[in-house]
Formats: structure tokens, sequence, C-alpha cells
């Protein structure tokens, strides 16, 4: 097989990460799931959500959950600044926001670049990582944000309409 042939071969094969920080750990996210990305605005808090919801907007007529990943995965006090943004997302038939400290870029990562998640336990149940890939010095935390997003114990979709 040629070079050209394995280049063209491992470009098919890799996929787009949004990456995103949440304190000091970098993260990264499928960019098929990504519709926008907006400045931080406070929402309308929701009576008896989880202290992870911060509440909800309206986002051109349609109401859409913030959840502020910070709080959800217990990384340090959350701080609202110029940075601080809300990735808009589709998850199954739902739009949800989830607020991280910033956005980098998009990444591409071929499938060799992806290493498995080690065994441990973190703040970020496991089960949510797809993996770690890894640029150079540099590894993104990825999470699987389709699983993450409809597990009960975020309460924000019906399963049912996530399948």
């Amino acid at each position: 097989m040629s070079n050209d042939a394995i280049t063209t071969a491992n470009v098919a094969a890799a996929a787009e990460y949004l990456a995103f920080t949440l304190g000091q750990e970098e993260y990264g996210i499928d960019i098929q799931k990504v519709s926008e990305i907006r400045s931080y605005e406070a929402p309308t808090r929701i009576a008896s959500a989880p202290e992870f919801v911060k509440g909800v907007i309206n986002l051109r007529g349609l109401i859409v959950p913030i959840v502020d990943m910070r709080i959800k995965f217990n990384v340090g006090e959350p701080t609202y600044n110029q940075f601080t943004v809300v990735i808009i997302l589709n998850i199954g038939h739902r739009v949800v926001g989830m607020v991280v400290d910033s956005v980098s870029d998009v990444t591409i990562l071929t499938p060799e670049q992806v290493k498995p998640a080690p065994e441990i336990t973190s703040t970020l149940n496991t089960e949510y990582i797809v993996g770690l890939g890894t640029i150079d010095e540099r590894m993104l935390i990825l999470v699987d944000i389709d699983r993450l997003m409809t597990s009960a114990d975020m309460g924000l979709l019906d399963t049912a309409l996530a399948a």
C-alpha cells in the first residue's frame, strides 16, 4: 500500500473533536453534536433542578436546559467571565447547552491518536469516556456526550427519545 493510500485511509477513519477546558483539564466532544457556541448568559433558574442544571435559556423560541459541566464534574469553583461559553448540543431529539471554561479549537484525531481510557476512579465516570486523544504533548479526554447527556443521573432527556 502506498503512503498516499495509507494517509487517505487514516483521514477516512479520523474524527473531529471540539476541544474545551474545565479547570486544568482539556476535553473533546464529537463536533457533529455541536450546533453552535455562544457566550455565557445567566439562564432562568428552574426550581428543584439539580445544582449542575443552571436553568434554561430561550434560544430562538426553543427552551434549552443549561448544564454547568464544572459543577457536574466537580472541577473547582465555577466562575463566569468573558471566556465562559455555552456549547449548544443536539442530543437525540433535544437541544442542550453545556457551560465550559473555554473552547480552544477543532482537532482531527486518527484512530492511532486515541488511546483507551485507564480504569481509574475519577470525578467523571469512565463509562462516559471514549478514550484519550493525544496530539504531541497535548492530551484530550474524549467524552461520549450522547451517553453522558442521556444518562439517568443527568435527568435531562427522556431515554426513549434518545434511542
